[in-house]
């Protein structure tokens, strides 16, 4: 049974209808006094919950409501309904322990989808950190993982929580360094859910600025703008059915990030030059090597978009976490090059392997393809040694050195250290391209052409 609060009879009503229709019994109250009497007689599967009752629409007497429900009966999911212009009153009641929110009007298939998220993870207990982890072979036998390597109990966590999400609508924030795969876990969640058979989009957030964003995004009319000659297919649209991956999430501007929590929000979308709004039915996977709760706390990141993407966290371990799969790894990867190159007797020696495990690699499990090729290629023999990846890995980026420091010659180019001089400037100064440019004596144009030329994002 679920409960309804709200005090509106109309909204009683057709949420009752609508619950029905799904299958879906339900019991409704006007009154926070009538809800925590329901709630003790016999908690419910699910609340669904209005978050004012009073002229002041402070929405406070919705977050009192809340904190006792859960008191109550803290293993009840609960839904709140709020208002577009109350988001942060839901954001709240987030922190409070609410499961997820849906703001009015509703789409009924939008809060169907949601509901049905909702009760699919709080059936699916998650995994305690401290029990051993399922082998790897259990997990291949359950899901498809089949391009994921490694067996180190971290990865092995992560997979088990993959697993278990995929099969739900729910939106995932995977966090993690760069280099980590994050890619390969978003494709592995849309390849084990129920949208599987559906496009799989990818964007890089990082790559786009804000006056090209609705475009990219949204898609455009032939003349909606000055340039725009024909008719463009936005990476909604493209998803429309399946699975969005937004990576880079927090390289997105703040002007970009309102235009997205409208869409991820609402389910909605209007393509530029057309104002007929259009319905959206996907999965959003977002991916970021930020810390994107800290980055709320700067003000760089909006704290309701934060709680919308990330219903369900995933963290990549950095490769120096889990150094017992490095072999396999780099195993794996001279699979691959054997086929490659044509050369079957290839294979890393043994003592070459320690090496590896031994290494750092702060680019993770990137920077470990790009040194084991680049050995290939370079030394020409068939088994390699430590001497082959050492040789190889002075000319890959090394860590930054620390503030004051020069980094050791022949770890790093100029070009490298250019680009994170320039990097650095950028978070000294808040992103403030004239203090920049004469920090580093330049002018505004040759900043703006060195920003390009190292793929640095910026903010006008």
């Amino acid at each position: 049974m679920f409960l309804i609060v709200d005090d509106d009879l109309a909204v009683r009503t057709s949420l009752r209808l609508l619950l029905k229709q799904a299958g879906y019994p339900a019991q409704a109250v006007a009154t926070p006094a009538e809800a925590l009497a329901a709630v003790h007689e016999a908690p419910p599967a699910l609340v669904l919950m209005d978050m004012n009752f009073s002229l002041a629409t402070t929405g406070d007497d919705g977050l009192a409501l809340l904190r006792e429900v859960k008191q109550l009966a803290p293993q009840v999911p609960v839904i709140l309904i709020t208002g577009w212009g109350s988001i942060s009153l839901a954001v709240e009641g987030m922190k409070a322990g609410a499961a997820e929110f849906v703001t009015k009007p509703w789409h009924n298939d939008a809060l169907l989808q949601t509901i049905r998220t909702v009760l699919s993870l709080h059936d699916t207990p998650p995994a305690e950190p401290d029990t051993p982890a399922a082998s790897r072979r259990q997990l291949d036998r359950q899901y498809r993982f089949a391009d994921i390597i490694g067996q180190d109990a971290q990865l092995l966590h992560v997979l088990r929580h993959v697993g278990q999400v995929a099969p739900t609508d729910a939106s995932v924030l995977i966090e993690g360094e760069s280099g980590t795969g994050k890619e390969l876990i978003a494709e592995a969640i849309h390849r084990n859910s129920q949208r599987k058979n559906q496009p799989f989009v990818k964007v890089n957030l990082g790559g786009i600025s804000s006056s090209l964003f609705e475009s990219e995004m949204f898609g455009h009319r032939r003349g909606a703008f000055t340039d725009a000659k024909a008719d463009r297919v936005g990476r909604f649209e493209l998803a429309n059915g399946g699975t969005i991956f937004l990576d880079e999430i927090g390289e997105l501007e703040l002007a970009s990030q309102v235009k997205l929590l409208r869409v991820l929000q609402d389910r909605t979308y209007e393509v530029l030059g057309d104002s007929k709004p259009r319905r959206l039915d996907i999965r959003v996977i977002a991916a970021t090597n930020r810390n994107l709760a800290e980055m709320v706390q700067q003000g760089r990141f909006r704290e309701d978009l934060f709680y919308r993407i990330n219903l369900i966290t995933v963290r990549l371990p950095a490769l120096r976490e889990r150094a017992p799969d490095i072999p396999l790894l780099a195993q794996h990867f001279v699979d691959q090059l054997r086929a490659t190159y044509h050369r079957p007797a290839l294979k890393v020696g043994a003592r070459a392997m320690h090496w590896l495990r031994e290494q750092p690699l702060p680019g993770n499990i990137r920077e470990l393809k790009n040194l084991v090729e680049r050995a290939v290629l370079v030394s020409g023999k068939d088994e390699l040694g430590p001497e082959d990846f050492q040789a190889n890995a002075q000319r890959l980026p090394a860590r930054a050195p620390a503030p004051g420091e020069l980094p050791t010659p022949g770890t790093m180019t100029l070009d490298e250290l250019e680009a994170q001089m320039i990097r650095q400037s950028l978070a000294h100064y808040d992103g403030n391209i004239s203090r920049v440019a004469k920090a580093l004596g330049l002018s505004r144009g040759a900043l703006y052409r060195r920003l390009e030329k190292h793929a640095i994002p910026f903010d006008e």
